[in-house]
């Protein structure tokens, strides 16, 4: 017969008690939270006392929605909290408990409890003073998966530590509710967005936003106007703070991938103290999915992933529609799975990633897209770590150290008959014929090594718009203006750019492509405005960079399509993007092909 702990409910409620106590639930009702998640109250008796104020987190509800917690079940309480209400009464916040012996298998009731009132202890029963301790007691048995910092876990502090001047206990974040008035939490400034602003028909406006995390969970923090500009600059991402009377509401859970039903809102209340002592609380959490089941995921999902950089993408830059120029680099990961899936960096990360070395990467909230198969975008509000110390990337790093490398991967981004690039889909040109690649009702998008055998230089170069966002062809007035039809309007002058027919070949076939300004001025070496000003004033030095471009071999990213013009159909190929050949790379993939047909 399970033992329960008798006295622990006294001890409980004055505001002591320590973890891990045998307790059985003898009643549970279920409170509406209104438009928040339903909130439940547990009596819970350990065979001397029963005692009501006990409250599940909600994190814990599935315990209740799913039958597992009913009357006379007997429960192991492995961390709680203890909040003091306006009114001076306790209630216990249940963060961990496990179902000991489910109710079928006690036979009713255990003892003769009665309800607890305060007071009523006998003076040797009673517990010490609570006063120094309530709360959270480290975990280590089950947070590998959690993505906390290498050192964490290696010290348990007893309880939680007080807060500045000594009067109170920090509260765990998982503890925070919208009915609580009095409380600090200390935790670690894991996301900090930069400031945004907006103007509309009520005004104009600032924001910033942060995700903060302790050893209990994480709740997204956000700032507005006055609190931008008080606490902005003190806010350090890595950094430990104590804060205290922030609002708190439902979290909408469309702008955030932070797991907590609840944000947090600073007001001219709030207070945020930085914290000296902060190597207990950990780096990040992170709940991250295995690349090889992100199929199985929704599109637009936010997600954690962890991976090995395999691969990186020069950075480049796009004009959005808001005529705002944002810096784009794209990442490929692999992770144990042996699937591989790209990664879009924005703005100030696509600027400072550093792919040499091929680094583990963590990004946290990255949001699924089916564009071409399975591809992930790292927005403003995501999290992008580099070789983070936590469990997993040592994992990974040895895995890949020692057999991953070997691995080509297959990549989740880029399928027939995709709608999306991608670098991974390797095809020789026959392969292109063969597998009739471009005669789905799509594009596809392959990848290949071939050498350029021909250039056309007839009409590779036209007069254009020279308006940043236009490149359409100018028609010469022929009294020094110059104009552009979709602008409906004439310029002095125009910019040079370039459409160039080239055949490529590799051993086995030969294909007609298109390449335009980037991939043609990688293909020749130079610049259109520079080959402009050669075709006009020294055409030996222009067929001379025709010449030397022939007969070097790139690495061709190529979108293939059938399309009919005058009842003829034939397959338009045009080069996506030209880089040069890296050899290690290219050596590693040949001898992984001749392994794979060995072993056939």
């Amino acid at each position: 017969m399970t033992k329960l702990t008798e006295g622990a409910i006294e001890a409980l409620s004055n505001g002591g008690g320590g973890n891990d106590v045998v307790l059985q639930v003898a009643n549970i009702r279920k409170i509406d939270g209104g438009n928040g998640p339903p909130r439940y109250r547990v009596m819970m008796s350990d065979g001397r006392h029963t005692l009501s104020s006990f409250m599940l987190s909600t994190q814990l509800n599935y315990m209740a929605d799913e039958n597992k917690l009913v009357p006379n079940c007997i429960c192991l309480l492995k961390r709680h909290v203890t909040n003091i209400l306006k009114d001076g009464r306790r209630v216990v916040i249940i963060l961990e408990m496990d179902v000991l012996k489910p109710a079928e298998d006690v036979a009713g009731r255990i003892g003769d409890p009665i309800p607890y009132t305060e007071g009523q202890g006998k003076g040797p029963q009673a517990v010490p003073n609570p006063e120094p301790r309530p709360p959270l007691q480290q975990q280590n048995r089950n947070e590998m998966n959690r993505g906390f910092s290498k050192d964490f876990g290696k010290k348990a502090p007893s309880a939680m530590p007080s807060t500045p001047g000594g009067s109170s206990k920090a509260v765990p974040i998982a503890s925070l509710n919208p009915y609580q008035s009095k409380w600090t939490i200390r935790a670690r400034v894991t996301n900090k967005s930069s400031i945004r602003t907006w103007s509309n028909s009520r005004g104009d406006g600032k924001l910033f936003s942060m995700e903060i995390v302790d050893e209990s969970g994480e709740i997204r923090v956000t700032g507005f106007n006055q609190e931008v500009d008080k606490y902005f600059s003190l806010i350090e991402v890595g950094k430990v703070y104590y804060i205290s009377k922030g609002s708190l509401k439902i979290a909408n859970k469309q702008y955030t991938s932070v797991k907590n039903d609840y944000e947090m809102t600073l007001n001219g209340e709030t207070s945020i103290i930085p914290c000296e002592d902060s190597s207990d609380v950990p780096m990040v959490q992170c709940d991250f999915v295995s690349i090889g089941d992100l199929g199985n995921r929704e599109k637009d999902a936010i997600i954690d992933v962890i991976g090995v950089c395999k691969g990186v993408d020069e950075m480049t830059r796009l004009t959005t529609k808001t005529n705002k120029e944002v810096s784009k680099r794209t990442l490929s990961l692999m992770d144990m799975s042996g699937k591989v899936v790209t990664v879009t960096l924005w703005g100030e990360e696509a600027e400072k990633f550093d792919g040499s070395g091929q680094p583990i990467v963590a990004v946290k909230g990255a949001k699924l897209s089916d564009f071409g198969g399975r591809s992930l975008s790292a927005s403003f509000s995501s999290t992008v770590m580099i070789n983070p110390d936590i469990p997993e990337a040592y994992k990974l790093r040895g895995w890949y150290d020692k057999e991953g490398h070997t691995m080509e991967g297959e990549s989740l981004t880029e399928m027939k008959g995709g709608s999306g690039g991608g670098n991974t889909n390797w095809k020789t040109l026959s392969d292109v014929k063969t597998e009739h690649l471009g005669h789905g009702d799509k594009a596809d998008y392959y990848t290949c090594i071939a050498t350029i055998v021909y250039l056309r230089k007839e009409n590779c170069l036209y007069q254009a718009c020279p308006s940043q966002d236009c490149n359409k062809k100018v028609v010469d007035q022929q009294n020094g203006m110059f104009r552009c039809e979709k602008c409906d309007k004439e310029f002095p002058n125009f910019k040079y750019r370039l459409i160039l027919s080239a055949n490529i070949a590799d051993y086995g076939d030969n294909q007609w492509v298109t390449c335009f300004q980037e991939s043609a001025e990688a293909i020749l070496g130079q610049n259109a405005a520079y080959l402009g000003q050669l075709k006009d004033s020294n055409e030996a030095a222009f067929d001379e960079v025709f010449q030397q471009a022939n007969f070097n071999t790139f690495v061709f990213r190529s979108r293939v399509k059938l399309e009919t013009y005058n009842d003829e159909s034939r397959i338009k190929a045009t080069v996506m993007e030209v880089k040069p050949v890296d050899h290690k790379d290219y050596s590693k993939r040949l001898i992984m092909n001749i392994r794979k047909l060995a072993a056939q």
